[in-house]
């Protein structure tokens, strides 16, 4: 059955899809902090494929929002909503893509040595051994929280202290989803689908993230019809932790969605 949380007041009409595969909860503070002037809904998505992920949002939506709804992604939940929109264009009114992975296999061969190269000797040597285990299938729960963080680390231009927004990680759901997920980019199904979205998409990026933003801007810009994109300068992977983005990424979300009034 489909989990998720509720936030702020009815109706529903924006839905925020957390990053992983496999880490629920965490756009939790975006929703809390955006509760005060829009019903959010924020699914904790568990499904161990790329089908089940979009079903249970499916379900979701059909449960719980008026149609059509405004979709929040970040990271991996970029690009589900990419694909939820071009699946089911009558129940998306918008979408909203932060820190999007490169929809082009491409432009993304770099970023893991980026990351490594931001971290200390020890941290980074940590780092490549708990990669080594998350690709070979073999991370535990604490392995993946933990490469989480250091790469949350690597992610970050200046972080606020970061809240604990993650309750529990699922590394069977990545392991499960994302190989899935990168044949959809690597067959080029993942930028292809743009054609079939019919509302307006805006990309919001942060400048240090070393997920290019070229690799989100290029793709889209030539498929969707209605596509913008905003870079924010001093900001990484994580808008709402920074402390130079925040408030800029926070006004444009804000703007974009409105509220429940």
């Amino acid at each position: 059955m489909a989990q998720f949380r509720k936030h702020g007041l009815p109706p529903y009409g924006v839905v925020m899809l957390h990053g992983g595969p496999g880490a629920p909860g965490g756009m939790y503070e975006v929703a809390h902090t955006l509760s005060q002037y829009i019903g959010i809904i924020e699914p904790l998505q568990t499904g161990l494929s790329v089908s089940d992920q979009l079903s249970d949002l499916h379900h979701i939506i059909m449960d719980n929002c008026p149609a059509p709804v405004k979709l929040v992604g970040h990271s991996w939940g970029a690009w589900l909503a990419c694909l939820f929109a071009a699946y089911y264009p009558a129940l998306t009114e918008k979408i909203i893509l932060i820190g999007a992975g490169s929809f082009k296999k491409d432009y993304s061969n770099d970023i893991m040595k980026i990351r490594l190269d931001r971290l200390h000797e020890k941290k980074k040597s940590e780092a490549m051994i708990l990669s080594a285990l998350v690709k070979e299938g073999k991370a535990s729960n604490a392995n993946f929280r933990r490469f989480g963080e250091l790469m949350s680390e690597a992610d970050s231009y200046d972080p606020l202290p970061e809240k604990q927004e993650v309750q529990a990680f699922y590394p069977e759901v990545f392991n499960a989803v994302w190989p899935e997920a990168e044949k959809l980019r690597k067959s080029g199904e993942l930028t292809t689908l743009g054609h079939n979205i019919m509302c307006p998409v805006m990309a919001i990026h942060g400048g240090f993230d070393p997920h290019p933003a070229s690799g989100v801007k290029e793709p889209l810009q030539k498929t969707v019809r209605n596509f913008r994109f905003v870079l924010l300068k001093k900001c990484g992977h994580y808008p709402w932790r920074e402390r130079y983005a925040r408030e800029e990424f926070y006004r444009i979300l804000t703007e974009e969605l409105g509220s429940n009034g």
